[in-house]
């Protein structure tokens, strides 16, 4: 074999792993962002403030470095990091609580009381932004990290049925994407429908160029592929193109804060078309029936028809987008929806359990009913848990006078601060220029980022034989490719750039 079939070979023909193994690692980051936010309260009390690299460490050891080390040496520890999170949580919360500047001789219940009581304030929802990003990082380690032997095969792309965790990224994108869609921005509401429609038309120019430069340059250099994946020509740009454009249309329609009917709809029928036509056989053995590869439609068979899966998600994501970006400023409303957001994920979890024991597993490689439920489900219970992270590390700004952590809530009635002041201390530190904050850096860049991390990992794979890299070789390389992407993101960022296509 040679070394592109070896490659091939090595992410091919697998099953994944369960539902419960993946929502414990991919819930993981949100208790990583939290224990960052209060770490850095806490040091704002006892030091001065940072400096940008002091920062950008912080950030990356506590958003990357986890993610690293749960796709990869640690990821049959996932107990053990969570206990290990969760004690040094406690810990810095206990030091804030006890360090608090405000209500210091109050007690416990009554500061509680207090807080509940608070407005919140914010130009767009922390726990959102934070979503896309590591949505956005879990995918960039993942795409080289399938590559070398220490990333588990579990986890790895399934060839038909599954669950593995790299099966979540294309999915997650889209839904992080839905949730701040021009539609739900009202960004595109002036004009007629076909003015509108047009402007979507023009917005997707990039990932046309990107899609097909990438598919240029993979048959060019010969690069490894999983054909079974999108199929011969198809890639994830194309499919982002078809759901942008489609969906673009079905919003012209149907208001967002109804497209969970489109959703609903849209996925039962395709469920039933697979179940009930030869579109399944066509999709898995094309349409003669043995596998074959020509022609167009054959050629890309499962990138055409997977795209109503992703249909659904993006629908999806519009719901829960138009739903959690109402106007809301109380602290009492934010744990309504946190708390509404984690039954339904609940709730999808259990219809996921009956849809794969009664009609078809997940499979990636359909975009069935049950693997729009799972992404959905899983993306549900990463938002609520996020948010969960948000109200806590609000409540320790809430004790300490003065304390800023990028992305996240600002506190419009600071304790023992007058509104004036609270808005001031805001507009002085965060107003003149960018926030030192890598999640804000990639969320802000998201395209580019995962664009950098595409061409990182192809050269990478070109100068490195990752099949027989030792362990530690790995880990490090891993780290040295996400520390150079992101720190290129957070240059950009404090720059005060955004590159765009359009």
């Amino acid at each position: 074999m040679s070394q592109k079939q070896m490659k091939e070979a090595f992410v091919s023909n697998l099953n994944g792993s369960s539902v419960l193994e993946f929502t414990q690692g991919f819930c993981f980051p949100a208790l990583c962002i939290l224990c960052r936010g209060l770490l850095i309260v806490l040091s704002q009390h006892l030091w001065s403030s940072h400096t940008w690299r002091t920062r950008f460490f912080i950030d990356f050891v506590f958003l990357i470095v986890p993610l690293v080390t749960t796709l990869t040496i640690l990821s049959s520890f996932q107990y053990l990091e969570y206990l290990t999170a969760i004690l040094f949580g406690a810990g810095l919360f206990y030091q804030i609580y006890c360090r608090r500047t405000c209500y210091a001789k109050m007690p416990g219940q009554k500061i509680l009381e207090k807080f509940l009581k608070i407005s919140l304030e914010s130009e767009y929802i922390p726990a959102i932004s934070c979503f896309r990003v590591i949505t956005s990082a879990f995918t960039a380690v993942a795409i080289l990290a399938v590559d070398f032997p220490l990333f588990p095969r579990r986890y790895a792309k399934t060839e038909l049925y599954g669950t593995g965790a790299m099966d979540f990224g294309a999915g997650g994108f889209v839904f992080g994407m839905a949730m701040v869609c021009p539609e739900i921005r009202r960004k595109y509401m002036a004009g007629s429908r076909c003015d509108r429609f047009t402007k979507s038309l023009y917005s997707v120019w990039p990932l046309v160029l990107l899609g097909a430069g990438r598919l240029i340059i993979i048959k060019s250099i010969g690069y490894q592929e999983h054909i079974t994946e999108y199929g011969v020509h198809w890639n994830f740009f194309f499919t982002l193109i078809v759901v942008k454009l489609v969906t673009s249309l079905l919003l012209m329609f149907f208001p967002p804060n109804k497209s969970w009917i489109v959703a609903i709809g849209t996925a039962v029928l395709y469920q039933l078309a697979l179940d009930l036509t030869p579109l399944k056989r066509l999709i898995l053995y094309g349409t003669d029936g043995s596998g074959t590869r020509v022609g167009l439609l054959n050629a890309n068979r499962e990138g055409i028809m997977s795209t109503l899966g992703y249909v659904v998600i993006h629908m999806a994501g519009v719901q829960t987008g138009s739903y959690v970006l109402k106007k809301r400023s109380h602290i009492k409303d934010w744990i309504k929806v946190a708390y509404g957001i984690l039954l339904l994920a609940i709730s999808l979890f259990v219809s996921l359990y009956i849809v794969q024991v009664y009609v078809e597993a997940v499979s990636r490689r359909m975009a069935n009913l049950a693997f729009c439920i799972w992404i959905v489900a899983s993306s549900l219970i990463l938002l609520s848990c996020l948010l969960l992270g948000d109200i806590i590390l609000s409540f320790t700004k809430f004790l300490i006078q003065g304390a800023l952590v990028p992305c996240s809530w600002k506190l419009v009635q600071s304790p023992a601060t007058s509104k004036k002041r609270s808005e001031s201390l805001v507009s002085e530190a965060e107003g003149k220029k960018p926030s030192l904050c890598l999640i804000t850096a990639i969320n802000r860049n998201q395209l580019i980022f995962f664009l950098l991390s595409n061409i990182t990992t192809g050269l990478i794979n070109l100068m490195v034989d990752t099949l027989h890299s030792s362990t530690l070789w790995a880990f490090f390389l891993l780290n040295l490719y996400m520390f150079t992407n992101c720190l290129i993101i957070y240059m950009l960022h404090l720059q005060d750039k955004t590159i765009k296509f359009w």
